[in-house]
Order: structure tokens, then C-alpha cells, then sequence
């Protein structure tokens, strides 16, 4: 394996499905505290969610709350509950381009506008006969780190 030319700088999100976001928001935002920093819905994506945000500036963590538009669509944001984590890379474009050269499968859609506004691409959970490499069961989102938090990882 060629030396990794890119860093993953930290958590950036942790994604939970449910099939009712304003309950999963009542623990995450009414129980635990955590702050409300905005609302997303996409059709394609089949998720309605509910950003809720850990910490400040270039630490915040993103704690998403999904339900499904649709309980009976793909993909199922709410199965498993834990859905994906999110991570901060330095340089998403070099990111993807070697980790597809070390055989990772990626999910289709490639690197695209996420919720949040930033640049992002998932592992697939599973890797294939072309693509042998994947999540080891687990949905990876690697996300490209705005500039507060490139700055605060020298």
C-alpha cells in the first residue's frame, strides 16, 4: 500500500435513523442539549432531518436525526439506526482518487453537495468483485474540511 496522501482530521457527523425525527430530536436536542442548527429534506435521498450540533466552531460535531420521506424506499436512513459517520478529510478529490486506486467501493453519486453544504462522497458499507474494499459493514462519509477546520489541524 502506497503512503496515504491525504487526513482524516476528525468526526465530522454521526447520522441515526428513526422513524420519527421530532422523537430522536425530544432526546437528542430536548434531553441531551445538544443545539438545533437546521433542517434538511431530500426526495432523492429519501431522508427529512433534523441537524442538531455538538460543540463550536472547527470541533463541532453534526448529530443528524433522520427519518425516511418514504419508510418503504431506499436507501433506509432509518435501518440501522446508527446510519453512517461522517469524517473530515483534508483533501477529498486526492482522498477518493487513491482510495478507489486501493480497491474501495464507493456508493453511486460520487462527490456531490451534502446537507451541510460541503463537499462529500461515501464508502460503500460493502465491497464487491470490483472493488473488494469497503466499510467492513459500517457507511463511511468522508467529508471535505472547510477552511476553520483545516486550520485548526496544522
Amino acid at each position: 500500500m502506497s503512503e496515504r496522501p491525504f487526513r482524516v482530521l476528525g468526526v465530522q457527523q454521526v447520522a441515526i435513523g428513526g422513524l420519527d425525527r421530532e422523537r430522536l430530536a425530544g432526546l437528542w436536542i430536548g434531553l441531551l442539549g445538544l443545539t438545533e442548527h437546521g433542517r434538511y429534506r431530500s426526495e432523492r435521498e429519501n431522508v427529512d432531518e433534523v441537524i442538531a450540533v455538538a460543540g463550536h466552531g472547527a470541533h463541532a460535531v453534526e448529530i443528524d436525526l433522520m427519518q425516511p420521506v418514504d419508510a418503504s424506499a431506499k436507501p433506509r436512513v432509518h435501518d440501522p439506526a446508527l446510519n453512517h459517520v461522517g469524517l473530515w478529510v483534508d483533501d477529498l478529490r486526492t482522498a477518493v482518487a487513491w482510495l478507489e486506486s486501493q480497491g474501495v467501493r464507493f456508493t453511486p453519486g460520487g462527490i456531490r453537495k451534502g446537507a451541510a453544504g460541503h463537499d462529500v462522497c461515501f464508502i460503500h458499507p460493502r465491497g464487491d468483485d470490483a472493488h473488494p474494499r469497503g466499510g467492513e459493514g459500517v457507511l463511511i462519509e468522508l467529508v471535505q474540511a472547510p477552511p476553520e477546520v483545516l486550520a485548526a489541524h496544522p
